[in-house]
């Protein structure tokens, strides 16, 4: 067989088998909307934690980590910041996200806010504002996809092609298995991307220059600036480097679909122990930046940094082993795409629709009309993909400029859950008290969910401020 129908055939096979499990992952399920959307609330640590690993590390992780290693150098250092600082501000805000998901029997990101500010006009403007920058994302995936496919198998299937076979089979097994098929799907995705990134990271560098160390060194002898800010750019210095850090570690679980995915979890303990082995997960990155960094000096002069690890890939390895890295890259577009359509279609239905021009609408008609924005979605974002060539980073750094502001909303509602716990016309030591100490906002944040329930019944509230539990009468009496 030629190198392009190995390669193909590898591809086909790993794509089509995590289809199948897709298509499976619903069918011991009735799919109400609950089900469809979150699951049922029953997902335990370890599918709790293939859904966010899922949704989390994308085509982006693939191809514009070290596009950007290649391209850019010492700027692309802050893909391993975010990640890990993301992690530790969902530590804080997912638990109580979640509680109060459990309590109302929320769904969706634009749920949560109706539940904290009781409009549905915020709820749907959050919709319409979801949707906009998921749109973005999702082409980002779609256009990684149809890069990955095309370099993998040789030029045997083209970029639009590709594409188009992907997003059909995405939106069917989303449109018949919801967020359980995204879960499903990841157990598959996520052994072949370590698999493919581990290998890679380690075995490019040791052909090329005997090994990582080495590898940096020559990369310091010849190009010493191309590993320090502001690397090979002239503006992505440190001052863009801190903004962009805080920007996107906020940002990261503002996204409607990360959001949302907390919904899911069997409880809060879930998501904490997620939160803090997530960033272990992200090590895998450090292998895919070290593969730019060797393209840089193997494959010199590529116009297309995005395309570095591929080009890169398919001068070294076997006709089969650029197949498997085709389809771990393929799943890796597929599956948060699926979850990126799932969110998309259930914000349109649920919180935009049914509330502004539908308000008697059932759960059952709300989830068929977000099967049917599932197709349309697709449709469009396929649209944008074939059409647009906007490099990836620019995409993910488009979404996240939109979906950061949600941050705003979190932080004022937070703000309003502090004025409850102290009543501002208490006076004494205890007020003396609270003017006197900071409050840390995600460490307030993770229990006055909690104890917003008990506090309205002028019980006695805790916060925990920098480590001192300081306690107070909610009605300014002992």
């Amino acid at each position: 067989m030629s190198p392009n129908a190995i390669a193909l055939s590898v591809i086909f096979t790993i794509v089509g088998l995590g289809s199948a499990i897709g298509f499976y992952a619903g069918t011991h399920h009735k799919m109400s909307l609950e089900q469809w959307t979150v699951g049922g609330r029953g997902f335990g640590p370890i599918l709790m934690w293939l859904l966010m690993a899922g949704e989390i590390y994308t085509t982006f992780s693939f191809l514009g980590a070290s596009g950007w290693a290649y391209s850019r150098g010492g700027p692309a250092l802050y893909i391993l910041a975010y990640l890990a600082l993301a992690n530790v501000v969902a530590f804080f805000i997912l638990p109580p996200i979640w509680d109060l998901g459990r309590e109302h029997g929320l769904q969706t990101q634009p749920d949560f806010f109706l539940a904290q500010y009781r409009s549905k006009y915020l709820a749907a403007f959050v919709s319409v504002v979801g949707v906009a920058f998921i749109i973005p994302y999702l082409q980002l995936q779609l256009t990684g996809l149809g890069i990955i496919v095309e370099v993998s198998s040789f030029g045997g299937i083209g970029r639009t092609r590709a594409m188009m076979i992907a997003v059909a089979l995405l939106a069917g097994f989303v449109f018949v298995s919801g967020i359980r098929a995204v879960a499903w799907v990841s157990v598959l995705k996520d052994f072949l991307m370590l698999l493919a990134a581990v290998s890679i990271g380690i075995y490019v560098p040791h052909i090329y220059f005997g090994g990582i160390g080495p590898m940096f060194a020559t990369l310091a002898r010849v190009k010493p600036a191309h590993l320090v800010m502001p690397g090979a750019t002239n503006n992505l210095g440190h001052a863009w480097y801190i903004s962009t850090v805080l920007l996107t570690a906020l940002g990261f679980y503002m996204w409607p679909h990360a959001f949302g995915a907390s919904f899911t979890a069997k409880s809060a303990d879930t998501l904490r122990r997620n939160t803090v082995v997530m960033p272990l997960y992200g090590l895998s990155l450090a292998f895919i930046m070290f593969t730019g960094f060797a393209a840089f000096l193997a494959v010199p002069g590529l116009s297309n940094g995005d395309l570095s690890m591929l080009t890169l890939v398919r001068k070294t390895f076997p006709a089969w082993m650029l197949g498997v890295v085709g389809g771990a890259g393929a799943l890796t577009a597929m599956v948060p795409a699926s979850v990126l359509i799932l969110t998309a279609s259930t914000l349109f239905a649920k919180n935009l629709y049914r509330p502004i021009f539908a308000t008697a609408m059932t759960d059952d008609q709300v989830a068929k009309l977000a099967r049917i924005m599932v197709v349309a979605l697709s449709l469009i974002s396929l649209y944008f993909a074939i059409y647009s060539s906007t490099t990836l980073v620019s995409l993910l750094l488009l979404g996240y400029a939109g979906v950061t502001q949600f941050w705003r909303l979190y932080w004022n509602d937070c703000r309003g859950f502090r004025n409850r716990f102290f009543d501002p016309h208490q006076s004494g030591p205890n007020r003396w008290a609270e003017r006197r100490l900071l409050v840390s906002v995600p460490q307030l944040c993770s229990r006055c969910y909690r104890q917003h329930a008990r506090a309205r019944q002028g019980h006695w509230a805790c916060g925990e401020l920098f480590g001192e539990r300081v306690r107070r009468p909610l009605n300014g009496r002992a």
